[in-house]
């Protein structure tokens, strides 16, 4: 690819995203010599030095017709869920694609399984027990029709999906029973064919995300550690998940699209784990993992999702200044990139890594 040198009129606005939020103001784009698209590409897929750092240059979505979206009150489209609505999932639950019921909570700000009644106990029972859903009963169409313009534009589609491999475990047994059935050499066969099941029906879902809203970036759910320590060791993450989730990264990968692994807990021991399945990205919960340390010192591909610092909207020209270049100087280094953005990145504070990052890189 051709180094293109920085040009101050790349600062001009080219045009302007829809917003995140019905009601709220839209994202200004600047007049980039290739798209922030095809800049992802390069970093995530291609692992090879983007024109920029990337800095939130993506459309965060989940859409409604996905039913577990609805369950876990996490509903990012052109549509939405109202206040009225989440509050309706706290009073009477939401059952999500698979008939299990979510209730939410709304001091957590998020949704749990009814507490107290796992559907089953025994990995060796699934087979009975699970409905698998005919994801083409979703009205495709319709939301296809109503999110056009919430996922046009030259940015990537960050499609969200919340219930991943052993969340989606848990979420039948409860969390104890799932942990005990990874190492439990009577329940092993039972989880790998619900695995193995569930990449069946994920990738149809990943096609559907990928024909209606051109998604070309998926952010995946599937926690693995607590604060301290991963749930389960990294020989029993390499026997029973690794394979499953090498399967979905490859099938994004031939459809060109970027796999972030959305994991939290302390899981610096797993990394080697998510390397060998070919994740290209990470997001780790900063407070509890060294992620500096971790983009500079690990071998491989493998880069990090990491939330740019929130700026007060008072921060003078000063301080967003100081904040760009600490961020750009950080994380531009050995022609390694990290993913970052968040709720709290201000259009002042991304210009200033866009220039930064576009000298440092070219």
């Amino acid at each position: 690819m051709e180094r293109v040198p920085f040009n101050p009129a790349e600062l001009e606005i080219a045009g302007e995203y829809a917003p995140m939020f019905p009601g709220f103001p839209g994202t200004p784009y600047f007049t980039t010599p290739i798209t922030p698209r095809e800049n992802n590409k390069i970093a995530f897929l291609d692992h090879e030095t983007p024109l920029w750092l990337p800095c939130g240059d993506y459309v965060m979505f989940a859409p409604k017709v996905n039913p577990d979206n609805i369950a876990r009150c996490f509903v990012f489209d052109a549509v939405g869920q109202t206040p009225d609505e989440k509050q309706a999932v706290a009073d009477n639950g939401f059952k999500d694609m698979f008939g299990i019921e979510w209730v939410y909570v709304p001091t957590a700000g998020g949704s749990m399984v009814k507490p107290g009644n796992p559907t089953v106990e025994d990995a060796n029972d699934l087979a009975d027990v699970v409905k698998w859903p005919n994801i083409e009963e979703w009205d495709w169409e319709a939301s296809k029709e109503a999110n056009k313009d919430f996922v046009a534009g030259n940015r990537s589609v960050q499609g969200w999906f919340l219930n991943g491999l052993f969340e989606r475990l848990i979420s039948f047994m409860d969390f104890e029973n799932a942990v005990v059935a990874l190492i439990d050499e009577d329940q092993k066969e039972a989880v790998h064919a619900f695995f193995a099941g569930l990449c069946d029906l994920y990738e149809k879902i990943f096609d559907k995300y990928i024909e209606c809203y051109g998604m070309d970036w998926l952010f995946f759910h599937d926690d693995w550690g607590s604060q301290r320590a991963p749930f389960f060791s990294a020989e029993t993450c390499q026997e029973m998940l690794v394979p499953y989730v090498k399967r979905l990264v490859d099938y994004c990968h031939s459809k060109g699209v970027i796999f972030e692994l959305h994991s939290c807990g302390s899981n610096e021991p797993l990394i080697p784990c998510m390397i060998e399945a070919g994740v290209d990205i990470w997001t780790p919960m900063a407070n509890i993992n060294d992620v500096p340390r971790f983009y500079e010192t690990v071998e491989g591909n493998l880069k990090y999702g990491i939330y740019a610092p929130a700026l007060a909207p008072t921060a003078t020209e000063e301080e967003v200044d100081a904040a760009a270049k600490a961020y750009v100087e950080a994380y531009t280094k050995n022609g390694k990139v990290i993913s970052g953005g968040g709720f709290g990145t201000t259009q002042a504070f991304k210009a200033k890594v866009y220039e930064y990052s576009r000298k440092a890189l070219n």
